[in-house]
């Protein structure tokens, strides 16, 4: 018999989940996190099951998440919460724990992480054009 307080929560897992999550490829977050980043690296971390803690903070801070989101989130017990709360027959008796009323917009979130996106594209862009300008002057077009 397991103890569910004991499990090791994937550190890296939880990583890729919200990465995903927010629709960001591993190429974009290893731009982010800088030069010494690479879609290789990011794929490695997210296979590990404890991150640096310093490490953990960049990577919450690119993906404007709490660092306790990485640490903490299980996928199995938001499951198995969801599940027992939320049952076809009592679904009724339990509708009034949901908000209907959300008191933010949601097309308004979608809309800013859409624009997000955009900006992340252009400086991707950008950082591209700047690189293939160097290439060319090394070579000596």
């Amino acid at each position: 018999m397991s103890d569910s307080s004991s499990k090791q929560i994937h550190q890296g897992r939880n990583v890729k989940r919200f990465r995903e999550m927010l629709g960001i490829k591993q190429e974009a977050l290893a731009y982010e996190l800088g030069e010494d980043w690479s879609q290789k690296k990011i794929s490695t971390l997210e296979q590990k099951e404890e991150i640096e803690e310093n490490l953990l903070a960049q990577i919450a801070d690119v993906l404007k998440l709490p660092v306790d989101a990485f640490k903490n989130f299980d996928e199995e017990q938001a499951v198995n919460i969801i599940s027992n709360t939320f049952t076809c027959s009592d679904f009724k008796d339990n509708a009034s724990v949901m908000n209907f009323n959300p008191t933010f917009d949601p097309v308004d979130k979608i809309l800013k992480l859409h624009e997000e996106k955009i900006e992340l594209y252009e400086r991707m862009l950008k950082e591209k054009d700047e690189m293939m300008a160097r290439l060319e002057k090394l070579i000596g077009k």
